[in-house]
């Protein structure tokens, strides 16, 4: 167990990162959250490593290496949702404040990544090709994200999302 997480579970002040450091506080929420993840693939009994790191402003945790990890992905990553859900869960309880942590395991959201922004120039310049709005099917806040981003880059198109949870979907307009 970390000594920032032994300090938090002591009740101590030496796990309180200085309020003006983001950085220090995304580390702590690493750390916290790679020792949550460690015990759950313990109680578990998966093999799989760790890594932790920094990146946009948020922390970012990696499970790689098990062969059971894509059981903790499930169907269309809803397993992995609920994870993250959990783990920052997890770290708001030690921290005392909300985490935009972002969980992956067997780089199923880096492929997940690649894979919709692609989807999302091809929708952006088949919207530009016809002229005609393009309804895309409903997608997790993550899977939004990467498309309308995608969508952004190309010129002559936007996004909105339409929708309400979890019937959410991007919808691409040609720009008038």
């Amino acid at each position: 167990m970390s000594e920032t997480l032994q300090a938090t579970e002591q009740g101590t002040d030496a796990a309180t990162p200085d309020a003006g450091n983001d950085e220090s506080l995304l580390v702590r929420e690493g750390d916290i959250a790679g020792d949550y993840l460690e015990k759950l693939l313990d109680l578990l009994d998966y093999d799989g490593d760790i890594d932790l790191d920094v990146e946009a402003g948020r922390a970012i945790v990696s499970i790689d290496g098990g062969e059971d990890l894509e059981k903790l992905v499930g169907r269309r990553g809803e397993v992995l949702e609920s994870l993250q859900e959990l783990t920052r869960l997890a770290v708001q309880q030690s921290t005392g404040s909300r985490s935009r942590l972002m969980l992956d395991v067997a780089q199923w959201r880096a492929d997940r990544r690649a894979e919709l922004s692609e989807l999302g120039k091809s929708t952006a310049e088949e919207v530009l090709a016809t002229e005609k709005p393009k309804r895309l099917r409903t997608m997790t806040p993550f899977e939004r994200k990467v498309v309308h981003d995608a969508v952004a880059a190309v010129a002559g198109v936007h996004s909105e999302s339409e929708g309400e949870e979890p019937h959410r979907r991007v919808v691409v307009f040609p720009t008038s």
